[in-house]
């Protein structure tokens, strides 16, 4: 499929040009912010040739596209005006709150970064190896250009995020630009560099080097833009297009130098030795508990609360020791996705986990991760088990980065310091993680599509088909009256890939939760959001009615249950408000996950289209007594 065929697609699919709020991309992922997610058809994109995953994360609906990222987001640009920062928009949806909202602003504003500073980081890593090396003195005029090269995006940072920043919050990127360029302007940086005292109409001035900075350009431009809004709204139209940049000059560089500098500075460098420390206690542990759970924050998003991080202290300490553990969690997925190639007798899945290896070793785990490893389940927890030993060899080693880019391959100059201290063990440590997880991947195996797909069943009569299917060990009737929605298509990575549990989810017609079976409530949550029932045959069934509801604090919920109350099948457990829930922005399709599913060997939906409550939904085998 061409790229302008696909970006039509995607575009189309997320419920066309007028839904889409705005659009950065990543190395693999298109980051959409939609006005109303549910215009957007998952299950279509999901399936559409080109399109590897889709993930709704931090505020974000992100589809998954993998290297060829950049020629689709520039497609979408030339057959929309989606890109076009003058384009006319609706009213934009109700932004994230709590986390979600703070990985949304971040991953916004440092995504388009990504690609560029990768290139730069790349550049300066082999700077480095040359320096070191003796290849190339610094003191040559080749080096000094390549080096400008190489470091003029690190040393120009806050300028690039205060256009990012002004794009995400609607601000003026011009008048962001400028005030970004007086943190660093030359006479500023005498005045610090000379140690000179200053003040600012008498107030005390506390100077910084702003050069590199991450959050002190971030704070200023985002009250910049409230400001402007504020200004625009204020001053008569004749006069706000020039008055409203004067205004925010005026105030905002003073502001940013007295306050948001300095308290930008401080914080940074906080969270910043805090890591520091917890690496300097016990490089061991921190560094396996960095490979291990890495991909995990991929996957929800959440790794991008530390990539200002990593920034930061490579900005203010020229090194940093958290970053390199990462790594090891990157080539522990791609073992295991090769450990899935090595295995394989499904010619489909072997090509796709071959080639999604040889991206992810590039830096570019997504398709492992979401086509291979973490589907088959057991892979990636071999990845997660490689990654965790790795990074406690590269913790223990002391491997630092001296320059940012995503890991991989490419990047590996980056963590080539002077006289490659902890280089050596950074490369023993990729390379066990990638050994470990490919071979944990083959020991442990995984349900190989072959066997689905070669299987047949002996021939039995009619009469023991009945009794077969009348085999289960549990039944499940329908807690909710709705419409039957495959686990799979849940806006929730942890539901959708299983890792909570076998199951299906339905889309309520009605807002009332009835007792799926006669047990024992084991889980009343106090956001009433969810609840747990155990059956008296051993069935842990865990009800969760919609996705983020937990940040709703129980509003338009009401609970009819407490923990320890015996049930019977029917009895009403929980009532919310379908269109409240809606209103606030978030989705109610509700999975219904048997927990323990491991105890069976088989979890079989029984329900399709439209299901009331108390009809049967699942059934539950497992395995013993049917030889």
């Amino acid at each position: 499929m061409s790229q302008e065929k696909l970006a039509k697609e995607i575009v189309e699919l997320v419920g066309g040009e007028k839904n889409v709020e705005s659009l950065v991309h990543c190395a693999t992922r298109l980051r959409f912010v939609l006005k109303d997610d549910a215009k957007a058809d998952k299950a279509k994109l999901e399936k559409t040739e080109g399109i590897i995953a889709v993930k709704e994360n931090g505020g974000q609906f992100q589809v998954v596209v993998g290297n060829k990222v950049p020629e689709v987001y520039s497609a979408i640009g030339q057959i929309s005006n989606i890109l076009d920062d003058s384009s006319d928009k609706e009213k934009p949806r109700k932004a994230a709150k709590g986390l979600g909202g703070i990985i949304d602003i971040i991953s916004s504003i440092f995504a388009p970064l990504l690609g560029v500073m990768a290139g730069a980081g790349i550049l300066k890593g082999l700077l480095l190896i040359a320096s070191n090396l003796g290849w190339l003195e610094t003191t040559e005029t080749t080096y000094t250009i390549l080096y400008a090269a190489a470091d003029s995006l690190f040393y120009f940072l806050p300028l690039l995020l205060a256009v990012t920043t002004a794009r995400k919050f609607q601000g003026n990127m011009f008048v962001a630009m400028t005030i970004a360029g007086a943190l660093i302007y030359p006479s500023i940086v005498t005045l610090k560099s000379e140690g000179t005292p200053t003040d600012f109409f008498g107030i005390p001035v506390i100077l910084m080097n702003y050069s590199s900075t991450v959050i002190p350009i971030i704070l200023a431009v985002i009250v910049m833009s409230k400001l402007e809004k504020f200004f625009n709204k204020t001053l008569h139209d004749s006069v706000k297009n020039f008055v409203t940049p004067l205004f925010l000059l005026v105030i905002m560089v003073p502001l940013t130098l007295l306050v948001f500098g300095p308290f930008g500075v401080y914080v940074g460098n906080a969270i910043a030795a805090g890591l520091v420390a917890a690496f300097g206690f016990s490089p061991l542990l921190a560094g396996a508990v960095m490979g291990a759970s890495w991909q995990l924050l991929v996957i929800f998003g959440i790794h991008w609360g530390l990539i200002p991080v990593f920034i930061n202290n490579v900005a203010v300490y020229g090194q940093d020791g958290v970053k390199p553990a990462a790594t090891a969690s990157i080539f522990a997925q791609t073992g295991a996705a090769f450990g899935v190639m090595l295995k394989t007798k499904n010619k489909k899945l072997k090509t796709l986990a071959g080639s999604s290896t040889l991206t992810a070793l590039f830096g570019i785990t997504e398709p492992a991760i979401y086509g291979v490893t973490l589907p088959l389940k057991r892979p990636f927890i071999a990845g997660v088990i490689g990654g965790a030993v790795g990074g406690a060899i590269i913790g223990q080693a002391g491997t630092l980065a001296f320059a940012s880019g995503a890991p991989g391959l490419l990047t590996l100059p980056i963590f080539y310091g002077p006289g490659g201290q902890g280089f050596p063990g950074l490369i023993l440590g990729i390379v066990v993680s990638f050994v470990v997880s490919a071979v944990l991947t083959y020991i442990m195996g995984f349900k190989d599509p072959v066997e689905e797909e070669t299987k047949t069943e002996p021939a039995v009569s009619t009469e023991q088909s009945v009794r077969a299917a009348d085999a289960s060990d549990e039944v499940v009737f329908s807690p909710i009256e709705g419409t039957i929605v495959e686990l799979s298509e849940v806006p929730d990575p942890a539901f959708a890939s299983g890792a909570m549990g076998k199951g299906i989810a339905i889309e309520p017609a009605v807002g009332r939760v009835v007792a799926p079976f006669d047990g024992t409530v084991t889980v009343a949550f106090k956001k009433k959001h969810a609840l747990a029932v155990v059956s008296d045959t051993g069935a842990e069934i865990l009800v969760h009615v919609g996705v983020d509801t937990v940040k709703l604090d129980g509003q338009h919920f009401t609970s009819h249950i407490k923990e320890g109350d015996r049930v019977q099948a029917g009895d009403l457990l929980l009532e919310f408000d379908i269109a409240q829930i809606k209103a606030a922005g978030y989705h109610t399709v509700t999975p219904i996950i048997v927990t323990n599913s491991a105890n069976y060997e088989e979890v079989i939906p029984q329900a399709k289209g439209n299901v009331h409550s108390q009809e049967l939904l699942l059934k539950l085998y497992s395995g013993k007594g049917q030889e």
